[in-house]
């Protein structure tokens, strides 16, 4: 398929560190509880720091390391469901601090499938000859939009952003194969910030943005039914089986379900690496985090097959499958 190639990864995560503890001192919670159920211990959380500004850092971070000059980006994606603002959108801020004078920018909202979704777009951009060197970011700051008196959710989510360089590519490293799926019957199994429109003309009030809203169970079943699902078919359409795949890197949503989806596949839970314990769900941010862990550790290397897959609001599935 297409010959695109990830030159380089970044992540960054606020100091603030937030434990299943702290949590118990504002919400009838425990650390027992949360871990039980998830697989979470803690997680990172923004003061002071808007998705912009954790993107800004993983942007300067991949120019530093890969010695690529800004001036010489053609494009940056931010992928995010927790922007700073309506407009302008997180990507344009972002073109802004690091001046890449040169590069077009826009956001992109596939909630916990934004990182598939934003990849699969840059790739089309750098296939069609429209861009040579592309930038994709996922970052959220979700402690916006969390009720931290929901144990429901509150426990579930993070602050963080990651990325990955994306060129042309003149050796082996390709994408082999994309799936994307979206199931918008599904929308109000996860939703955050709903806004309401005018009840009548001249009511300009400030509103406030629902905080995080999911049905626990129907998303559970939704990603240990679809992304398995979505990683036979791009596995199919890269001419693989799954047992070729060397590293399924998924998004970090809840332990439980990764090892239901590798219970599901009938592969060795060893080949699905997991982070959520550091981070909780970081939405788009999970899978580069998780991505750039594994390239730093030498766990992840050149030539190994790697299949990465979102899930999440929408209801969304995105998966590649990339020669790295």
């Amino acid at each position: 398929m297409e010959k695109v190639k990830i030159i380089q990864t970044a992540h960054y995560v606020p100091d603030l560190v937030v434990s299943n503890d702290d949590l118990s001192q504002i919400m009838t919670t425990s650390d027992e509880w949360i871990s039980k159920r998830t697989g979470i211990k803690r997680r990172h959380v923004s003061l002071g720091e808007n998705t912009s500004d954790l993107c800004t850092k993983v942007a300067s971070d991949l120019l530093a390391q890969s010695g690529w000059q800004a001036s010489q980006l053609d494009l940056i994606i931010v992928a995010t469901m927790s922007p700073d603002a309506y407009t302008p959108a997180t990507a344009a801020i972002v073109q802004g601090n690091i001046e890449a004078t040169n590069a077009f920018a826009f956001d992109l909202a596939a909630a916990c499938s934004g990182f598939a979704y934003a990849f699969e777009v840059a790739s089309q951009f750098i296939t069609t000859g429209r861009a040579k060197k592309v930038m994709v970011l996922g970052g959220e700051v979700l402690s916006k939009v969390v009720d931290w008196q929901d144990r429901t959710t509150a426990v579930l989510f993070g602050d963080g952003a990651a990325g990955v360089l994306l060129t042309e590519s003149d050796d082996q490293a390709a994408i082999l194969a994309s799936d994307l799926q979206t199931f918008g019957s599904d929308a109000a199994k996860l939703s955050a910030g709903l806004n309401q429109p005018l009840t009548s003309f001249g009511d300009f009030k400030p509103k406030q943005i629902s905080a995080f809203a999911m049905d626990g169970h129907a998303v559970y079943n939704f990603a240990t039914r679809e992304v398995p699902a979505s990683l036979k078919r791009a596995c199919h359409q890269a001419g693989l089986e799954l047992a070729e795949v060397d590293h399924f890197i998924l998004h970090q949503a809840n332990e439980r379900i990764i090892k239901a989806i590798a219970k599901r596949l009938k592969l060795p839970l060893s080949k699905f690496a997991v982070n959520i314990s550091e981070y909780g769900n970081t939405s788009a941010a999970s899978e580069p985090i998780l991505l750039d862990e594994l390239v730093k550790q030498n766990k992840v290397k050149r030539g190994q097959i790697i299949a990465l897959s979102g899930f999440g609001g929408g209801l969304t599935v995105g998966t590649q499958i990339i020669r790295y």
